[in-house]
């Protein structure tokens, strides 16, 4: 099989001192899949108790303002994404607007989301098959999707993004039959009858309380940003990009609301749920089963082990794949990382690691935590994500407005601006331990950054020189950058 080329992918490339390695054989639908899957159209079975007790019985309200605020963040990365078309997302953006040392501690932080993002899908989906087949440990289910995901990324993108497209077919089958029969549910009587109680409630409101529900329920939206990771394999490149993030969003965000607004409506307990919260992590599967019975909540509790055992681990592994091979092409993390396999068109060494990293982390949260750290995860992932986010608002200012001198004010300064905003509020109404393990993650960032001073390795990127600001030449070479980025 030849490798596919574009020219104009090429020559974007060669402007920032790379070639291009990674095949674009990646459409529009493939990205759409990819970041659906990647979010999991069902994702909130897994966490809805969780947000339904953080938010005090309005989980559709999170998760509102949750695609709100990333709403605002995908604009964001499109404006990047057109003015770097790169593998590595926020790193890179970050560095080539703020500078190398900026990018690297962006990375970092990213890190923290998408190392712990595969580990937290991993044990997720095997409590949910232990439940279901008991006589197969949680630890053995967690070693199949590790390997079965694993050896389908090592055969290349191709086959990848085919997998996804069936993940996706069954998740938006599973989610319309618990849809329908839901709704059925309720208007039969079954429940509380239907009212606004999910969306809005006065007695219980406060932002505060919301922002930090929005901390546990953006983990359902992690992953639009993946798409960025595949832009050096996309057909279309940056356009693409950005046209399938904002589709993958929005299409998530509705699908999320609506089944989170129908749950909410049938959960057994409500009060008991909020007081004391979902630690077995069966309140959705519980809601179902008060719709249709036994059936509808194994049903449910199946499709949650599949989608994110099989289908969201999968494109997980692809996302911090990538990142881990952007980085390390930079000589910012060990250069065997960006071992591209000939064959495949993969980074094979990097792909390996993130599954090994992921086994570890796993075996660590199955055998050493209480309730598989569940109650830790989700939080710590969010963290790290929400922190490179605001760091990617931050990018766009910089490279548009301060060093562009761009005028289209509406997608480099006020969407960046009402984004980081809302970012700010959720960050710090996020649990305090995941702000402390968050900061302790920035602090050995630091260190390592340091270490890289030290043994002479300064962070640099290919193809970076950005001159002093306030010079003609910043301004000169940051208008050009506008004038090829374009307008949201």
């Amino acid at each position: 099989m030849s490798e596919p080329t574009e020219s104009a992918g090429q020559e974007s490339l060669q402007k920032f001192g790379y070639t291009q390695e990674l095949w674009r054989t990646v459409g529009l639908a493939d990205l759409l899949f990819y970041g659906l899957v990647f979010m999991v159209p069902i994702a909130p079975f897994a966490i809805f108790g969780q947000v339904y007790s953080a938010s005090a019985g309005m989980p559709a309200l999170a998760y509102l303002v949750g695609a709100v605020a990333l709403v605002f963040t995908a604009s964001s990365y499109t404006q990047m994404v057109r003015a770097f078309p790169l593998s590595g997302s926020v790193y890179n953006y970050a560095g080539r607007s703020l500078g190398a040392p900026v990018g690297f501690l962006a990375g970092w932080m990213i890190l923290l989301d998408y190392f712990l993002v595969p580990s937290l899908l991993y044990v997720v989906a095997s409590v949910a098959m232990n439940s279901t087949v008991t006589s197969v440990p949680v630890w053995a289910w967690m070693l199949v999707f590790v390997a079965a995901n694993t050896a389908i990324n090592l055969r290349g993108i191709r086959m990848t993004a085919g997998f996804i497209k069936v993940m996706i077919a069954g998740e938006l089958a599973v989610l319309a039959l618990f849809l329908a029969v839901g709704i059925w549910a309720v208007a039969d009587g079954k429940g509380r009858h239907f009212s606004f109680a999910p969306l809005y409630h006065s007695q219980a409101f406060s932002w505060s309380l919301i922002f930090g529900a929005v901390s546990v329920a953006v983990l359902s939206f992690l992953g639009f940003d993946g798409i960025s990771m595949l832009v050096e394999e996309a057909k279309g490149g940056s356009r693409q990009i950005g046209r399938a993030m904002r589709l993958a969003l929005v299409i998530a965000g509705l699908l999320f609301i609506a089944q989170v607004w129908v749950a909410a409506l049938l959960v057994p307990d409500p009060a008991g749920l909020i007081a004391k919260g979902d630690p077995a992590g069966t309140a959705f599967y519980d809601a179902a089963g008060v719709a249709g019975g036994n059936w509808l909540s194994k049903t449910a509790s199946t499709a949650t082990a599949i989608s994110w055992g099989l289908a969201d681990t999968m494109v997980a592994q692809v996302a911090v794949a990538r990142l881990l091979y952007a980085m390390a092409r930079d000589r910012q993390l060990p250069r065997f990382l960006a071992k591209v396999s000939l064959k495949r068109s993969v980074p094979m060494n990097s792909t390996l690691l993130v599954a090994g990293v992921s086994t570890g982390l796993c075996l660590w949260a199955i055998l050493g935590t209480d309730n598989y750290g569940l109650a830790l995860l989700p939080n710590l992932v969010n963290f790290g994500a929400l922190v490179a986010f605001l760091v990617l608002h931050v990018s766009v200012i910089v490279h548009y407005v301060v060093r562009g001198k761009s005028r289209n004010l509406l997608p480099h300064l006020v969407s960046p601006l009402l984004g980081g905003a809302i970012l700010v509020a959720v960050v710090l109404n996020a649990k305090i331990w995941a702000q402390r393990v968050g900061g302790i993650w920035f602090a050995v960032g630091l260190l390592a950054l340091a270490a890289l001073y030290a043994s002479g390795r300064r962070p640099a990127i290919s193809g970076l020189d950005i001159p002093e600001a306030g010079s003609p030449a910043a301004a000169t070479g940051a208008a050009d950058l506008v004038a090829e980025g374009g307008t949201a």
